[in-house]
């Protein structure tokens, strides 16, 4: 990130990852008093209207063609219900900064699905930071005992019996962790739809649209297989509720796609990583929110592979360019005569500088 922008400007830039953690605090605190599908509806259909009308004012066009719509839709299916419905479900049996962690992986599995997909390169850099983030991942969701008994003489015979094996992938599949892990791979394959659905339509009519699509199925399933979704709720569980529709869902996304369109983009995305701490930070101070040792390191490991995977271009050119100058260097240290190669890289270097 430019470091010349105006602070006011670079606190706008992590305004975004800011509403997205304390809103995962936020929805953490409501949902003792209403349901998942019913809080994951609620915040999105309002938050699309609100993207369709700054879209309206703006003068952006309407989607136009089947096309169109059939990519809106799809995205609608997989970034919308799939993603927030995990993602509500998962926010009932885990913790907001555990949950913000675990989605905010998604980095790590777009950076396969693009080398997959579109064979984008992922470098040296971005195979540690996927390495480091299954490890990080791995300390985070699995049990803790998988863990501490690595290696030891009693876990094939005791973890690894049938029934053990089959309880831990019942309570892993079925745990928080496993379900905001569904959630980040529906984000992660939402991420690198939206190449197909920009080419289409409008970004942002697309947005609200795929806001309001996604929503509705989630309303209907909490209208068929839920309960007292409202009932319980008070005064302040609707302004929480309206806090993760207005800010942490229309202002955040509104703001990310404002400057990423704006600004480099890989940079930006860097700041993603703030995500989680925003969102463990806030989840100890007002819900005193825990974790083990062992996802602490799992949580620390993670947020570096996002860095890494987020910032591998760079850190892949900044190495070369290092070792590249690095025979100038000594060359001019022990007074030697530059060979012509050696005055061509740095030359090239002061052009650039």
């Amino acid at each position: 990130m430019n470091d010349s922008k105006p602070p006011l400007i670079r606190l706008f830039m992590i305004a975004p990852f800011f509403l997205w953690g304390t809103a995962m605090v936020v929805m953490k605190s409501t949902l003792p008093q209403t349901t998942p599908f019913f809080m994951a509806g609620v915040r999105l259909v309002p938050a699309g209207l609100l993207v369709l009308l700054v879209g309206f004012w703006l003068g952006r066009p309407q989607p136009k063609g089947w096309m169109a719509w059939l990519w809106i839709t799809l995205f609608a299916l997989i970034d919308g219900t799939l993603f927030q419905g995990f993602l509500a479900a998962g926010l009932v049996k885990t913790g907001a900064g555990l949950g913000s962690v675990m989605i905010d992986s998604q980095p790590l599995v777009v950076a396969l699905l693009a080398l997959w997909l579109f064979g984008e390169r992922v470098g040296l850099w971005g195979w540690l930071g996927l390495t480091v983030g299954v490890i990080g991942i791995s300390l985070i969701g699995l049990p803790d005992e998988w863990i501490l008994n690595f290696g030891k003489g009693s876990w094939p015979s005791s973890a690894f019996t049938n029934v053990l094996w089959s309880d831990h992938l019942q309570r892993l599949f079925t745990s928080g962790q496993g379900l905001m892990l569904l959630a980040a791979f529906a984000m992660a394959i939402g991420t690198v739809m939206i190449r197909k659905v920009c080419r289409h339509a409008d970004p942002i009519m697309a947005t609200g649209w795929h806001m309001i699509l996604g929503g509705i199925p989630l309303l209907v399933s909490s209208y068929l297989w839920e309960s007292q979704q409202w009932v319980h709720l008070e005064l302040n569980n609707w302004l929480s509720l309206g806090y993760a529709t207005v800010f942490g869902s229309a202002i955040a996304y509104g703001l990310f796609f404002y400057f990423a369109a704006q600004t480099n983009l890989t940079s930006f995305s860097a700041l993603t990583f703030l995500t989680p701490v925003f969102a463990l930070a806030f989840g100890n101070l007002f819900l005193a929110e825990t974790l083990s040792t062992l996802q602490w390191a799992g949580v620390c490991l993670t947020l570096v592979s996002i860095y890494l995977v987020n910032q591998r271009q760079q850190l892949s050119k900044r190495f070369t360019l290092r070792q590249r100058l690095e025979p100038v260097a000594v060359t001019k240290a022990e007074g030697l005569e530059t060979t012509p190669v050696h005055s061509a890289i740095l030359n090239h270097s002061r052009n650039r500088h």
